[in-house]
């Protein structure tokens, strides 16, 4: 059975490594922008107050040496204009008018002394007072009629008033908005460049690996001559592929050992069994009175049963290690069960037993004809051997879009409850068997050979059932016909 799925490239394993990886990218580069953005805020931050810090130093020794008298309000304004001018970057909303900066002196409780900005100055004065904690510090003010808060610093004079300076944050939050808009469109870029990089990478390795599995899985299959895929890089999927083929040259030599073992153990066997069935023969074709005929047909017999029981043992051993030799061809299994209920239906007649085959017509399969005959052979001579007379024997075959199905029931005493699961196992048989116990391991060791399953179980009406699947010949496109026949014996 081949690996390949037809799973979507989201359910993927390199889409989910490629997720997992670029998830992890993004947080970290993320983290990292976030530090740098709050760095620039902070040294954005500090020049602002160190501007304001100086300027409202300048303004507040200006208005402790300017004369009190009708010049001071002119001298002190245009010191705190030409300070506005300085402030670098600065954006103008309003046309000429400067919302900017602003300059304000007033006592704590006072009116307005002086002011220079946008809008008369009663917002401000008010935030200030609103604010109510004077601080030596710059600090942060929300002001009515303004988007953008400003930037404040304070001084006191002589006379108990106090000079204000503030300064927008428009364009301290302008560059750090531009900041973050040319970020996140980088960052998008490089996200899914990284993404796309590590998902080709995985893809392509994964693809390999992939490759590697099929063919593995093809092996197991067919024969063991075939190899995995190798290529010249020196990396770990390179290194499995060469470890894979080594250990598959080990299994080779291993199964090569064992045919060699089974097939001399056979010959060394079958002679000399071959040789007293031969002699045995000759003697009973002489003139042999009918008291000594009778214990050399039996030994006949029992010769046949142990060349059988050799035959069935090497196969189901050979089947066991995965080692069975199959020559696989098309197979109908309609015509082959009809085929050997037409054989066994003569004795099954004769003890009494009556044979039903129900069947969705043709049934095609890729399978070694003799093995699947071997099987069926064994299903039926069970049959035979352990169901009482007047007995009904049912076989059912139906084929569904990847399995043909081939279902035997009974209505005889069932299977012993002892055995159990132990069934499919060598020399495990119920208590009433006179067999050596490989009739059904015989047939679970083929049909896994082929890629199929059997289950065995007593029926709740009395009776057993066994079930066996086999994969459908893939190669045939034709659908099966859908009519059922039904055939009594």
């Amino acid at each position: 059975m081949s690996s390949k799925t037809a799973n979507p490239v989201m359910h993927s394993a390199a889409w989910r490594i490629s997720l997992w990886a670029t998830l992890a990218f993004a947080i970290g580069t993320m983290l990292v922008f976030t530090m740098l953005h709050r760095f620039v805020a902070n040294d954005i931050q500090r020049r602002s107050d160190a501007w304001l810090s100086g300027e409202v130093e300048v303004l507040g020794d200006v208005a402790v040496r300017t004369p009190k008298d009708r010049l001071y309000g002119r001298v002190v304004r245009e010191v705190a204009e030409l300070a506005s001018k300085e402030v670098p970057n600065k954006l103008r909303s309003n046309g000429n008018e400067n919302d900017s900066v602003f300059f304000l002196q007033a006592e704590d409780d006072g009116p307005l002394k002086l002011w220079v900005g946008a809008g008369d100055g009663t917002q401000n004065l008010a935030a200030i007072r609103a604010r109510k904690v004077v601080s030596d510090v710059p600090y942060d003010l929300k002001v009515n009629g303004f988007k953008h808060p400003f930037r404040v610093a304070s001084v006191r004079l002589e006379d108990g008033s106090h000079i204000y300076l503030g300064l927008s944050e428009r364009d301290e939050l302008r560059v750090l908005r531009n900041m973050r808009e040319r970020f996140l469109g980088i960052w998008l870029l490089i996200v899914l460049f990284g993404f796309s990089i590590v998902f080709y990478a995985t893809r392509r390795m994964l693809n390999y690996v992939r490759e590697i599995t099929e063919a593995a899985s093809r092996i197991g299959q067919s024969d063991l001559s075939s190899r995995v895929p190798t290529n010249n890089r020196n990396d770990e999927v390179g290194h499995l592929a060469l470890t894979l083929n080594h250990m598959l040259d080990r299994i080779e030599s291993s199964m090569h050992q064992l045919h060699t073992i089974t097939d001399s153990l056979a010959h060394d066997l079958r002679s000399p069994l071959t040789a007293i069935r031969g002699k045995l023969e000759i003697a009973l074709s002489g003139d042999v009175k009918v008291e000594h005929g009778e214990p050399i047909v039996s030994a006949i017999d029992e010769l046949d049963r142990l060349t059988e029981f050799l035959n069935t043992s090497l196969d189901v051993a050979e089947a066991k290690a995965d080692a069975l030799r199959i020559s696989r061809t098309e197979v109908d299994l309609d015509e082959l069960v009809r085929v050997m209920i037409g054989l066994y239906e003569p004795c099954m007649s004769e003890k009494g037993l009556r044979v039903q085959l129900r069947s969705a017509g043709s049934v095609k399969v890729l399978a070694d004809e003799a093995l699947l005959h071997r099987v069926i052979a064994n299903l039926l001579d069970n049959e035979l051997k352990h169901l009482p007379a007047s007995c009904t024997v049912s076989l059912q075959l139906r084929a569904s879009e990847e399995v043909a199905t081939l279902i035997v029931e009974d209505d005889g005493p069932g299977f012993d409850v002892e055995i159990g699961r132990q069934m499919f196992e060598q020399r495990v048989k119920g208590r009433d068997s006179k067999g050596h116990g490989l009739g059904l391991a015989f047939v679970e060791a083929v049909v896994r050979a082929h890629g199929g399953s059997v289950t065995a179980s007593n029926r709740p009406e009395g009776g057993a059932q066994l079930s066996i699947t086999w994969p459908l010949d893939t190669r045939e496109n034709a659908e099966a016909p859908h009519s059922l026949t039904l055939v009594n014996r």
